[in-house]
This record gives structure tokens, sequence and C-alpha cells, in this order.
């Protein structure tokens, strides 16, 4: 075999007599339950894909509004929070931002 690729233009020279089909499977190979019964005595960790993850939580609809409003702010916050935030603002029909927005007036009216 020489080291340089053979080019396409070139086909009538190509050998590839070095080229054939796989073998059988080997006949003395262990049976799979065998080799199924000694790696779980090993504790190997199996490659097969895991059970599916529960069902993640439902999306929420999308809230696009043209309201001026183009500064983002990102917050961490519990799960709880987070759902009465969206839970208000459902029900008062107000996107994110106005919900802010009222909750610091308020904010501002109670500390004074």
């Amino acid at each position: 075999m020489t080291s340089a690729r053979a080019s396409i233009f070139d086909a009538d020279d190509l050998d590839i007599s070095g080229f054939a089909p796989k073998p059988g499977p080997d006949s003395s190979a262990p049976a799979a339950d065998q080799v199924r019964a000694i790696t779980e005595a090993a504790h190997f960790r199996s490659r097969e894909q895991p059970a599916p993850a529960p069902a993640p939580a439902p999306k929420r609809v999308q809230r696009r509004h043209r309201t001026g409003r183009n500064v983002q702010f990102n917050v961490k916050a519990s799960q709880e929070t987070v759902d009465a935030f969206y839970a208000i603002s459902d029900a008062k029909g107000w996107v994110l931002g106005e919900t802010l927005e009222h909750a610091l007036a308020a904010l501002k009216r109670e500390l004074g």
C-alpha cells in the first residue's frame, strides 16, 4: 500500500483486493446471558439508555407584548415565588413587566 491517497480520476489502477466482508459471529464467544451475569456481578455500568425522565412541567404561554420595556431583568428566585408571580400576572391580565411595576409601587407605599 502506498502513503498517497487514491485519486478519483485514476480508478483503473485502484487496488481494493484488501477489502473483504466481515466474518460471521465468533462461535467461541460466551453467550450474552453469561456476559450479562459476569458484568452485573462486577458492578459494571450499563451503556444502555436509562429510563426516560418524568415529563417536564407544562410550558407557559408565550408573553410577547409591545410595551416599550426593553431592559432585561434576571432574578434567581424559588419556584414558589416564580409561580406566584405568574399567577398574579395571569389573574390580572398583566404582562410580567407591568406586574413588577405594580409590585414595586406597592413596596414603595409600604416602606413609606
